[in-house]
């Protein structure tokens, strides 16, 4: 069976496509985070749609990276989806001795609380699970990461 494709433009395989790039890879071996560039970006964003045990297997290598940073600071998870568990950590390969997981007390949203985490400075990432994700709120983290020199990720599960 063949599918129409538009004769106008050519489609790269994704791999062909993501090796063709210019960009450095998203982790440098000198332990340096691509965030800490001239530009100062200081918020990330990730969206995975699918079943709840494959999405947790598309972000274990991310935060498995993020747990083995060179940086002194802390990777720091802002109320995880229930299913991120202790035991999932530890059969993900992540270093669970520089992994923080928080969660809101009180009234105090999963939003003001990795914006604290992101102003103390404490942490070299702050990842949240905050689904949607008001323009409004981005800045607040945006702020709060540039504040504490550290990186705001967002994690949205569909």
């Amino acid at each position: 069976m063949q599918f129409p494709q538009s004769l106008n433009r050519t489609q790269l395989p994704l791999f062909d496509a993501f090796l063709a790039s210019t960009t450095p890879p998203l982790f440098a071996e000198s332990g340096e985070l691509p965030w800490q560039d001239d530009e100062g970006e200081a918020f990330s964003e990730l969206s995975l749609r699918g079943a709840a045990g494959h999405c947790l297997n598309l972000l274990a290598p991310v935060l498995r990276q993020l747990s083995e940073n060179h940086d002194e600071r802390w990777l720091t998870l802002i109320a995880p989806p229930s299913s991120l568990t202790q035991a999932w950590l530890r059969e993900a390969g992540l270093n669970r001795e520089r992994i923080l997981l928080l969660h809101p007390r009180g009234e105090q949203s999963p939003l003001e609380l990795a914006q604290q985490a992101l102003k103390l400075g404490r942490s070299h990432t702050v990842v949240s699970w905050l689904h949607p994700l008001e323009r409004q709120a981005r800045q607040r983290l945006v702020q709060a990461a540039h504040q504490g020199k550290a990186q705001s990720l967002n994690i949205s599960l569909g």
